[in-house]
């Protein structure tokens, strides 16, 4: 952690002195931007520290982008992407969608909201 976080600080300093409009610029803009969110695998072991596995989960989709340019709203599709993501990370932690899903809907009411991480797809096995 010690080099990334001298990443950040180097980061926070130089991009004071490059010019913004600059690929480098650009570049040093938008990783202190986003710093938090970029660094945040670090803090929490759950997280990647990329997508690829949620990119390769959703090729399928992205496949068959032009069948859903018309979700009917802006909403809609919203909701479908919200969707497609929850089946991607069952297929990625080997869970049933619709056992999951079931089990989700029956115990969301009823959970402590600091335990809402056990309804996670990820540690849907767990609480079998």
């Amino acid at each position: 952690m010690p080099i990334l976080n001298n990443l950040g600080k180097w980061i926070s300093k130089e991009v004071k002195t490059t010019l913004p409009k600059s690929s480098i610029g650009k570049a040093m803009r938008y990783s202190q931007d986003r710093w938090d969110a970029l660094s945040a695998y670090l803090y929490d072991g759950v997280l990647e520290i990329d997508n690829n596995l949620v990119e390769n989960a959703i090729r399928p989709v992205v496949l068959g982008r032009k069948n859903y340019l018309f979700a009917g709203s802006h909403q809609a599709a919203q909701r479908a992407a919200m969707i497609y993501s929850f089946f991607a990370i069952c297929k990625k932690h080997e869970v049933n969608p619709y056992q999951w899903l079931k089990h989700t809907l029956k115990n969301v009411m009823s959970i402590n909201h600091k335990n809402i991480r056990d309804l996670y797809p990820q540690n849907f096995k767990l609480n079998l």
